[in-house]
């Protein structure tokens, strides 16, 4: 046998066929559980980056049109072709034949046959035989016998081969669907390198012709971002780890974006008014899309995908956290903008990433309660001199949390990290300037003077045998205020290391921690005494609001960079996140998949019988004999009745 005849043997072959299928099916269960054509950024904060490699070297990350998943198909499809061209001849040829040539002795050595004796004579008896296969739906035909007698072979249900025709038929087509779906032609282009990805974050226009896709490009899956009152003629699609521009025939503006919301705040509709402008067109179309109501225009279906934020403005007040001042100063910022703060080797840069109107959390402890909508917040990068960056997403209301209110900043130093959160503790206005002004008393060292002062007359009334122990308490309260100020109780932790023996640290750890609590009580009685707001009472402050300043204080240290940003108000801009698809090899894959059901129906619901009579030309006699493709319980039931009912055929 030659190399050609074997290879042709083997690609047309059942258990080739069989296992290439089980690949496809495996790598497919796999391109269904693993979310696909995600930014590679979201798989190294999942996997980590060894399995990332690993995964990325695979091709895991976009499988339906990676080159092997590509070859899987061909190999698939020409399998399967193959096939259809071996066996299809073959039972067409079977469909039409009904074996007419059976003899005498290969109907007896049929498993299902019998000899009936007919009370008729040979023509009548044929009559009343051709009847009882008519009345059952089976086709006959004749072949006279050279002893005299005449055979009669009939079949029902022939047209089951067709089954496994239109199956093959189907894999083939699919295989074909998504092979143009997959666009071999510019994974090609790919390969020879006339094509190849974008990694840099540039503007659109200045992406090189290397990196565009004309408008004749075979099928994409391409994403576009419109805000309010923008256009677009170009749509990018993410290949790998960067992306291409796919250049459109049209162009695509939004004019309003619409979204309904559940009373909890969750999104419960989001539609887009679209424009498409062509120079083909005599007027522009107008159409409304929403979730599953694509417009289709030139071949092109766009889907209304997400939204997002489109360039929102919004109002800050900047505190310095580590400082001793206790008034902002007011920054505008606009979402994927940037505004610098500070000059030289402290100067950063503020990079706003997303603002969100809605965020639906569970703030229950226990997290059984009802989620809820707690209002906007904003995320941004703060980038210092040396270009590190750390992200902050900060919320404008004060959120609840274990029965207080705090104003919430979660900052976290890379992607992969969890936010780590930031509670400062509201005032009695729930504003955050009682905690403000409360950290700038504290962190002033030119107040702590005085407010050692206050608490010492307060904690020791003062007489002739008092006074110098009044005096040294107030230096080492100063001393305690100016440790905490530099590091919090971090710093207070290293002060008692070094001036406390080992075994007296937990007693002075908590006579140091009481004198702190004193002394912020006295330096928020000051705060109030320059401010002109009354004095209140320790019973009077909000419920533990000086021990959560003075942790907030302490965490301070911890919180990245020493402003803290505070949203006042917003100018909400919304954008719409439209896919736009075109999949040419769609109706093969719809054409494929009915042809799938049809020829999966017709095999397993289709039973294909044949029946032979052999009539004797004399003395009456009839062999019958009985075949299926399948023979089962039901069969043997059949075959039981049908000489049941021929004996009373065949009877006067």
């Amino acid at each position: 046998m030659t190399f050609s005849k074997k290879l042709f043997e083997l690609l047309s072959s059942m258990r080739f066929a069989v296992s290439v299928l089980t690949i496809l099916g495996i790598a497919s269960i796999i391109g269904t559980v693993l979310k696909q054509n995600e930014p590679y950024t979201n798989y190294v904060i999942q996997f980590g980056q060894f399995w990332f490699d690993f995964f990325e070297l695979i091709g895991l990350y976009d499988i339906y049109h990676n080159l092997w998943f590509l070859i899987i198909l061909i190999f698939l499809a020409c399998s399967t072709g193959l096939c259809i061209y071996r066996n299809a001849p073959l039972m067409l040829k079977e469909l039409k034949a009904f074996r007419e040539s059976a003899s005498e002795k290969s109907l007896r050595s049929f498993s299902h046959k019998i000899e009936l004796k007919s009370a008729y004579d040979k023509e009548e008896t044929k009559e009343r035989l051709l009847a009882f296969l008519t009345a059952r739906g089976f086709r006959f035909k004749f072949k006279a016998q050279t002893d005299g007698s005449e055979l009669i072979a009939a079949k029902a249900g022939s047209y089951q081969r067709l089954g496994y025709i239109f199956t093959h038929a189907a894999i083939l087509i699919i295989c074909i669907g998504g092979l143009m779906d997959g666009n071999v032609p510019l994974k090609i282009q790919e390969f020879l390198g006339h094509k190849q990805i974008e990694t840099r974050d540039i503007p659109a226009t200045e992406v090189p012709k290397i990196s565009r896709l004309s408008v004749r490009n075979l099928s994409f899956r391409a994403n576009m971002t419109l805000a309010e009152g923008s256009s677009a003629n170009v749509a990018f699609e993410r290949v790998r780890d960067g992306y291409m521009v796919q250049e459109l025939p049209f162009t695509i503006a939004l004019d309003d974006f619409r979204i309904e919301h559940y009373p909890t705040g969750q999104p419960k509709s989001f539609e887009s008014d679209l424009v498409i402008t062509d120079p083909e067109l005599t007027a522009p179309i107008k159409k409304t899309i929403s979730v599953n109501h694509p417009l289709i225009y030139k071949g092109i279906a766009i889907y209304q995908s997400d939204f997002q934020d489109g360039g929102s403005r919004l109002d800050f007040n900047v505190w310095g956290v580590l400082s001793a001042t206790s008034k902002p100063f007011p920054l505008v910022g606009r979402v994927f903008g940037k505004s610098p703060l500070g000059e030289g080797a402290d100067a950063l840069q503020v990079e706003f990433n997303d603002f969100r109107k809605f965020n639906i959390l569970n703030l229950s402890a226990d997290g059984k309660g009802k989620p809820h909508n707690v209002g906007p917040n904003v995320t941004f990068k703060v980038r210092d001199a040396a270009g590190q960056a750390r992200e902050y997403v900060n919320y404008m209301q004060p959120l609840q949390l274990d029965g207080k209110y705090y104003f919430v900043s979660g900052m976290r130093g890379t992607p992969q990290e969890d936010f780590k959160y930031l509670r400062l503790p509201a005032d009695e206005n729930l504003t955050v300037d009682g905690f403000m002004q409360l950290r700038a008393a504290l962190f002033n060292k030119a107040n702590h003077a005085e407010i050692a002062h206050r608490f010492a007359l307060d904690a020791i009334k003062e007489n002739d045998a008092q006074g110098k122990s009044r005096i040294q308490f107030e230096k080492s309260v100063q001393q305690l205020l100016g440790a905490f100020s530099e590091g919090g109780y971090a710093e207070i932790a290293k002060l008692i290391e070094a001036s406390v023996p080992e075994k007296q640290r937990d007693k002075a750890a908590q006579t140091y921690i009481k004198i702190i609590n004193g002394a912020a009580y006295q330096a928020d009685l000051l705060v109030r005494e320059k401010t002109g707001v009354k004095a209140a009472s320790v019973e009077e402050l909000v419920p533990g609001f000086l021990q959560d300043s003075l942790n907030a204080m302490s965490d301070l240290f911890f919180y990245g960079e020493p402003i803290y940003l505070q949203m006042t108000n917003y100018e909400q801009r919304e954008a719409s996140g439209l896919q736009l698809t075109r999949s040419p090899g769609k109706n093969l894959v719809y054409l494929g998949s009915v042809l799938l059901v049809l020829g999966i129906f017709a095999m397993i619901y289709i039973r294909e019988r044949r029946i032979w009579f052999l009539v004797k030309p004399k003395a009456g006699a009839v062999v019958f004999a009985m075949t299926a493709n399948r023979k089962n319980r039901d069969f043997e039931i059949e075959f039981e009745q049908y000489c049941d009912q021929l004996k009373k055929t065949l009877v006067n």
